[in-house]
């Protein structure tokens, strides 16, 4: 696949790396042009001299940037995004981490509202970046929680998931979005609160096949 990453922090830069080594063709871009020549680098993607550079003829784009700085670059690419699978990663933590400044909605269905013409998928945001390296735990892949209204768009994202290494799970519509934001908001608390290693992540166990009647 042909991958647009928007933002070359902890996140654009891991998932950057990730995918490189997966087989795909990487596209990273940056506010500042310098970070994305710098992950780019490190990473082995191309750097993109702008966000709407590096949509071009992406398969899939990935907002990777700060959950506040969301609706700007939502707003910057809204006519290259038509028609597209943007998968949201990004969380809409508040400028303290003490809370989400989404409320009764999520930040994944706030950009399919600003671009409806895009097909919007919330993905990755439950998963560490320091995963995306890692995406095995007890000899079993880790779990990538998936919500979105386009099937279609969602099993192209599954596909990507599970090329990096990870178990994509289909949580159901875009709707359930609101429930990974909050896993993921709950799993940074976590780590935030106790010191933990930024290693954990959510699975879901116990039986998954539908009950014989």
């Amino acid at each position: 696949m042909r991958i647009a990453i928007i933002g070359a922090g902890n996140v654009g830069g891991g998932l950057a790396a990730s995918a490189i080594k997966a087989g795909h063709e990487v596209f990273v871009s940056a506010g500042n042009p310098a970070s994305a020549q710098e992950t780019a680098d490190k990473t082995g993607a191309t750097p993109a001299g702008s966000n709407t550079e590096a949509v071009g003829d992406a398969d899939v784009v990935v907002l990777a940037v700060p959950g506040s700085a969301v609706a700007d670059v939502v707003g910057e690419l809204a006519d290259s995004l038509t028609g597209k699978v943007v998968v949201n990663a990004a969380n809409a933590l508040t400028p303290d981490y003490s809370d989400l400044f989404t409320a009764n909605t999520s930040l994944a269905e706030s950009v399919q509202k600003q671009v409806p013409q895009a097909r919007v998928v919330s993905a990755l945001g439950t998963v560490f970046a320091s995963r995306y390296a890692d995406p095995i735990e007890g000899g079993q892949p880790v779990q990538a929680f998936m919500a979105g209204d386009d099937a279609d768009a969602k099993a192209t994202v599954g596909q990507l998931v599970e090329s990096l290494g990870f178990r994509p799970v289909d949580a159901g519509s875009l709707r359930f979005a609101r429930s990974l934001e909050e896993m993921a908001f709950l799993n940074i608390s976590l780590n935030a609160n106790n010191g933990w290693t930024w290693q954990s992540a959510f699975a879901l166990v116990g039986p998954t096949t539908a009950q014989e009647s």
